[in-house]
């Protein structure tokens, strides 16, 4: 046996002794669990400003318009690290992206359209990603994190564009181009979002491959990973279950 060989299959059974049998990892559920408990309660906030009941301050504020694209953010970089894990890709991406075409319909049905938000981008970055082997992989490894935090960076500089020129490009708001008649209440643009998407399936390498330290892959906790396990489900009951309950207090706590 070649040492290449030797290291493969010593980096697979340290990744496999560290992940368990089900093969995942506690803590990335972890992360994507507060990711998503963080959005509910960003998302509660949105409707509670909505229905009056805090004043407009709360949320929107320096802080919080700081913190809602680094939580979107790792969101998504965790989302390709499980690219390294998923058995299609693709698959999941256009699942994904019938749960977005769902919740469009349903925002512009109640007046507050999402053409383009979090879940649509997620499921675009899935789908034009695919297999990260097949192109990512072809890029030296020690490049793909300059290459893609670089272009994420130039990106979120140049994007999004807005002008009314936009309107006659059709799905230009795709690319961070938004035209004069375009709304949507989440926006997530492919550019610059997308480039994180390959670069957590950079990091998803040296995760699969067992490399990060012996905690990472014993670390053990209560409730966020079996949220983290779950984040397409919350996504999509979570606004309907929040706005329905404070449709129904809203008069209550208002006296309206």
């Amino acid at each position: 046996m070649s040492c290449a060989m030797a290291t493969s299959c010593c980096f697979a059974s340290m990744s496999e002794a560290r992940t368990g049998k089900a093969g995942r990892i506690q803590l990335i559920d972890a992360l994507r669990g507060l990711s998503i408990v963080l959005m509910v309660a960003y998302h509660t906030g949105f409707d509670l400003v909505s229905f009056r009941l805090i004043p407009e301050q709360v949320l929107y504020n320096p802080l919080l318009n700081l913190l809602e694209p680094i939580f979107a953010g790792l969101f998504i970089v965790l989302s390709g690290v499980s690219a390294r894990y998923a058995r299609s890709n693709q698959k999941r991406g256009l699942q994904v992206l019938g749960c977005a075409l769902v919740i469009s319909l349903a925002t512009g049905a109640f007046g507050m359209p999402i053409y383009f938000g979090i879940l649509h981008c997620l499921g675009m970055c899935m789908v034009l990603c695919g297999n990260p082997a097949t192109w990512v992989d072809k890029i030296p490894r020690h490049v793909q994190p300059f290459l893609f935090l670089g272009l994420f960076a130039l990106c979120k500089v140049l994007f999004p564009l807005q002008g009314p020129q936009y309107d006659a490009i059709p799905y230009a708001y795709l690319f961070g181009m938004q035209g004069e008649q375009f709304l949507s209440y989440d926006y997530f643009p492919l550019l610059p979002w997308f480039f994180l998407y390959p670069f957590g399936a950079w990091v998803g390498t040296y995760i699969q491959e067992g490399r990060f330290p012996r905690w990472f892959y014993d670390f053990r906790m209560p409730l966020l990973p079996v949220i983290g396990r779950h984040t397409l489900l919350i996504y999509m009951l979570h606004q309907p279950v929040i706005f329905g309950v404070l449709s129904l207090l809203s008069p209550l706590l208002t006296g309206d």
